[in-house]
């Protein structure tokens, strides 16, 4: 029980400071463990009192995640009141992307080099590709590992207008209407393009579209066709458009083979080696009051198998264990937290498994060999 209160609060403090910088995908996962545990928290109990107060925990975060998915979309907005768009499409462009550059990407040399050959160079020298330029990207590769990052990237380079789709909501939310939107989506992005504008079309979770499913329903079915038509449409011979359409997936070997064609790249974003796991974790702790007995090389090591996002949330909670601890003790009105020590990160460290699992990243692996292109 107080395991199971431990790990409720933890992932609920979590959530709350995701909540607070603004990344509320992220944030609503997190509330979600929590209701989770809260839930057999429930079950468990004999205390009525206790009972209450786990029931009034998990009803907070379950309106806080009602809330958090009617918003997730309003940060997108009309770049140009002169484009007219309809529906879903309009709520699709993202005004102000997140500020992310390429020197914010750790690692992933390969990734950048692809996708620098197969859109920023055409972007400055069209002349210099007679036979026209990749115009479909697919990132795959485990969670957390910088897929959505790279788009963000791509799209501040180039001064692209940025489109994100989350093709699970456009099948879960729109079922009936899919192929509609889909044909607005790439309707708009061909009314900037012709503005002069770069477009990138960034299809993330896009397994949940184009999977073949043996128990599909029509709409399902007509909205992967279309999804076909469009990209067959933007990327025929003699069309160099500046129109480009990036997927990620965490499961490529659910994509049908038409819809792999599709795709000139297919890069695997595979977990960080140690030399990004060492720069990962000096970056993410440069701005936390650290001992001079914290050693970045040996946290590189033995988190072998960790992803980037792992990383970052290591670095996360060893902040969130010392302010915790400033507080308990009763200090949290003045001064500040001591030090955070390497037997900070251990503690945490073992506490917290890698969230890529070995038969997920086997199976990666194995598509990667077959399709991969870089």
């Amino acid at each position: 029980m107080k395991e199971l209160e431990r790990l409720a609060a933890e992932h609920a403090r979590a959530a709350v400071r995701l909540d607070k910088v603004g990344m509320k995908k992220e944030a609503a996962q997190k509330y979600k463990e929590a209701i989770r545990l809260l839930s057999r928290l429930i079950e468990l109990t004999d205390d009525s009192m206790m009972k209450q107060i786990y029931m009034e925990k998990k009803e907070q975060y379950e309106r806080r995640i009602k809330d958090l998915t009617e918003s997730v979309y309003e940060g997108f907005r009309e770049l140009s009141k002169q484009v007219k768009e309809s529906g879903f499409a309009k709520d699709l462009i993202v005004e102000n992307p997140p500020p992310i550059t390429w020197d914010d990407i750790i690692g992933l040399d390969h990734a950048k080099r692809a996708i620098r050959e197969s859109i920023i160079y055409p972007m400055k020298r069209p002349d210099l590709f007679p036979l026209g330029w990749p115009r479909g990207i697919l990132l795959f590769g485990p969670p957390g590992c910088g897929k959505t990052m790279l788009a963000a990237a791509v799209a501040n380079e180039i001064d692209a207008v940025f489109m994100h789709v989350d093709a699970s909501v456009i099948m879960s939310k729109w079922l009936g209407e899919s192929e509609k939107n889909i044909s607005n989506i790439f309707k708009s992005a061909r009314e900037y393009e012709a503005q002069g504008k770069a477009v990138i079309i960034f299809m993330d979770e896009i397994d949940s579209l184009t999977a073949a499913r043996l128990n599909e329903v029509g709409g399902e079915a007509r909205a992967r066709n279309q999804l076909i038509k469009e990209m067959d449409g933007l990327f025929d011979k003699g069309k160099n458009t500046r129109i480009y359409v990036l997927a990620a997936t965490n499961k490529p070997w659910l994509l049908d083979k038409p819809f792999i064609r599709r795709f000139q790249k297919r890069i695997f974003i595979g977990l960080p080696d140690y030399e990004a796991r060492l720069k990962m974790f000096e970056y993410y702790a440069r701005k936390l009051d650290l001992d001079g007995n914290v050693e970045f090389g040996e946290l590189a090591r033995i988190t072998n198998g960790y992803s980037g996002a792992d990383i970052y949330n290591i670095c996360m909670e060893v902040q969130m264990k010392v302010v915790s601890e400033f507080f308990e003790e009763g200090s949290g009105d003045e001064g500040k937290p001591r030090k955070i020590r390497m037997e900070d990160f251990m503690e945490i460290i073992r506490k917290r498994k890698p969230s890529v699992d070995l038969e997920s990243m086997e199976k990666m692996l194995k598509w990667a060999s077959k399709y991969g292109t870089s």
